[in-house]
């Protein structure tokens, strides 16, 4: 059965030496899906839950009693600390793709592979990016609560067509290329930066390439935000890329919050400078409950929910038990699925 943890109680082919020792898994959040759950079992091991967004205090003590060899990471961070308590740890697998809230680093170090659930979720976080996309532009929210406060606000309504939009996307990953399939459906103009992704993708896409991310902001009516958080990326749209962007422009970010300066977003959709926002990520998750967005209707909010969906949480949760397994048992994995790759090829054998 499931162990519950009490948070307050307690290219390449990489190859990887299998170390035999604990056979339990431990999932950082509530839940992973069933037929992950089963995966774990039917392969002879235990499975347990910390609590969502554990202090590091008590899920270091809870690592240290369970010693995991792999960890699915999922609501909150997975520090250097809780790593060096598990002696037996092989793996960090995220649930998902994103993996800013694991030390990287410290994990390379150990020689341990980060491994992410690379596109599983993409079809599920792009339709939430055009979901968002369309309540922001077309004022659903604020119409709503209007006509719910007894509000007929007909008269004064002038709406604008998103066909003939120019869409940028900040990154070309998965994710944003499915988003592209979306927004070209519905007649916008899409283009996209990333200096990482070969040229054959935004062919085969059908996307003009922006070489400069400056350009691509200055130039999009919406900026849709899909890159990873690094140091580089950290408060990407500042004051002055915000005053880069077109009069009355649009930004979604179903990404990372700490791609967005949250107060300098905040003054440019205040003063008008930018129409509206649809952000299901926040700096700190979850945020406070007095966040100044809360009071703006021209910004929607979700909770970091755009790849919660039950078709998504099967795949992400069965590719990140999978991807547990593959190393433990020295299995070949592509390093598309090992973001720390690099790093560990450098290790000497």
């Amino acid at each position: 059965m499931p162990k519950r943890c009490n948070g307050s109680a307690a290219s390449s082919r990489i190859q990887f030496e299998v170390r035999m020792g604990s056979r339990n898994i431990l999932v950082t959040g509530p839940a992973i899906n069933e037929q992950a759950v089963k995966l774990i079992t039917d392969n002879g091991y235990q499975v347990s839950y910390v609590p969502p967004y554990t202090s590091e205090a008590d899920l270091v003590r809870i690592v240290t009693e369970l010693d995991p060899v792999g960890v699915v990471v999922r609501m909150g961070r997975f520090s250097e600390a809780a790593i060096k308590a598990a002696p037996s740890l092989r793996v960090l697998s995220k649930h998902g793709v994103g993996v800013d809230n694991i030390d990287v680093d410290a994990a390379s170090r150990r020689e341990i592979p980060v491994v992410v659930a690379a596109g599983a979720n993409a079809l599920s976080v792009a339709e939430h990016a055009i979901t968002l996309l369309f309540a922001v532009v077309k004022r659903i929210v604020p119409l709503d609560s209007g006509i719910r406060a007894g509000r007929w606000e007909k008269a004064g309504y002038s709406g604008k067509e998103l066909a003939g939009m120019i869409i940028g996307l900040v990154g070309f990953g998965a994710i944003a290329r499915q988003t592209a399939v979306f927004a070209r459906g519905f007649g916008l103009k899409v283009q996209a930066y990333d200096p990482f992704t070969d040229e054959t993708a935004f062919v085969e896409a059908g996307v003009h390439r922006v070489a400069d991310v400056d350009d691509l902001i200055s130039s999009s009516d919406i900026l849709s935000l899909h890159c990873p958080l690094t140091p580089d990326t950290r408060n990407l749209l500042d004051d002055r890329r915000l005053g880069m962007m077109k009069p009355g422009s649009f930004i979604i970010n179903t990404a990372r919050g700490g791609l967005i300066d949250e107060d300098a977003l905040l003054r440019a959709v205040e003063s008008g400078h930018i129409a509206g926002a649809g952000l299901d990520t926040f700096q700190i998750e979850p945020p406070a409950a007095n966040h100044p967005f809360w009071q703006n209707q021209k910004i929607v909010v979700t909770p970091h929910i755009g790849g919660v969906t039950q078709e998504a949480n099967v795949r992400v949760g069965v590719d990140a038990v999978e991807g547990i397994f593959a190393i433990v048992e020295g299995r070949h994995l592509g390093r598309e699925r090992i973001v720390n790759h690099r790093a560990l090829a450098k290790t000497p054998a």
